[in-house]
């Protein structure tokens, strides 16, 4: 089985960040988004994965470079234009030949693997197997409607669900998707969407499966998303504080993770919270959920609830910092102005004085 990873799109719904970096490659405790879902993959036995690129391709290839790092054997597909998901598939079809594969969606997070759900496919020998979730608002997502264990129908954003049950983003598929992409139409977008290629599917007899995941699950699509994302992540990290850091007068509460490099001083650091490499804190406090990057300086400041990138600097920031984006090489510092909590969505290279 090989894995098909998407990983094109703008990100609109993440600007500014995203007019300076893919989306995908935004960081969830300290590493890429799309990371994690290569992991999954790997974790689940995949090892031959394709990468569904576009506008920011150079960017993912300078990332995730040949796939050495995983063990993998890596296939840069391009997609010259967002021609929609089922394109995406499409486009892939020499990379993935034969084989069943998994599709999945670049900017998601799945917690607890995907062994059961490719276990499931090759036991019920469907010709599609989709990963559901229950959700609280179903309107807001693509649900599935199913009758006697099969789905008999995909609904983009319903008025009136059927069910509680979205649509996740990853997908098991086998040969047939590929018909299914070519008799399909472009959307009222101009897409060829996947939910009108399963559809079609459906329709002409083929068994279209459902599998509700049993753990959680983030599409990061938007800054709220990541920031939950963030927290989830960080709930499930260990202690683990490098040799050699410099801690001087500094208290670490709770799990705590440190790395190489990083200079403490007159500081708390509450967990979960994850401090990068050759970070400089000082008369401050950060945490709890919160993921500092590399590099970043912080002086005289409280952060929180928040994700601060690479080789960032905050000093003296009257504010403290809350539920908060904050792109790299960003400067904050203290200005005239006090309040008692801010919240930032800052992309990369910003200056703010208040």
């Amino acid at each position: 089985m090989k894995g098909l990873i998407l990983s094109g799109g703008k990100g609109t719904r993440l600007r500014p960040l995203t007019h300076t970096r893919a989306k995908q490659l935004l960081p969830v405790a300290n590493r890429p988004i799309l990371f994690y879902g290569i992991e999954t993959l790997v974790d689940a036995g995949i090892k031959d994965i394709g990468i569904v690129i576009g506008d920011t391709g150079d960017e993912i290839r300078a990332a995730v470079g040949d796939g050495k790092a995983w063990g993998i054997k890596l296939t840069y597909i391009e997609q010259n234009s967002p021609l929609g998901l089922a394109h995406a598939v499409k486009i892939a079809k020499d990379f993935i030949g034969r084989e069943p594969f998994v599709m999945y969606l670049g900017d998601n997070l799945i917690w607890g693997g995907l062994r059961q759900f490719i276990q499931e496919f090759q036991k019920t020998q469907a010709n599609s197997l989709i990963l559901l979730s229950p959700v609280e608002e179903p309107q807001n997502f693509g649900v599935a409607q199913l009758e006697k264990g099969k789905i008999v129908r995909l609904i983009e954003k319903p008025k009136d669900p059927p069910s509680n049950l979205a649509l996740v983003g990853v997908y098991i598929f086998d040969q047939n998707i590929f018909e299914a992409v070519n008799r399909i139409i472009p959307s009222w977008r101009n897409e060829l969407e996947i939910t009108d290629a399963i559809q079609w599917l459906v329709a002409n007899g083929y068994n279209v499966k459902p599998y509700s995941i049993t753990n959680w699950w983030k599409d990061t699509g938007k800054a709220e998303d990541i920031l939950e994302a963030n927290r989830m992540i960080l709930d499930e990290i260990k202690t683990d504080i490098a040799a050699g850091i410099q801690n001087h007068n500094s208290q670490l509460v709770g799990r705590v993770v440190v790395e190489e490099g990083v200079e403490l001083t007159n500081s708390i650091i509450r967990g979960p919270a994850i401090i990068g490499a050759g970070s400089i804190i000082v008369n401050s406090c950060v945490g709890p959920y919160t993921s500092i990057s590399r590099g970043v300086t912080i002086v005289n400041t409280e952060i929180e609830f928040s994700i601060i990138m690479e080789d960032c600097r905050i000093i003296d920031f009257p504010s403290r910092i809350r539920n908060s984006l904050v792109g790299g090489n960003t400067t904050l510092c203290r200005s005239t102005s006090r309040c008692k909590d801010i919240n930032l969505i800052l992309g990369d290279n910003s200056q703010l004085f208040i």
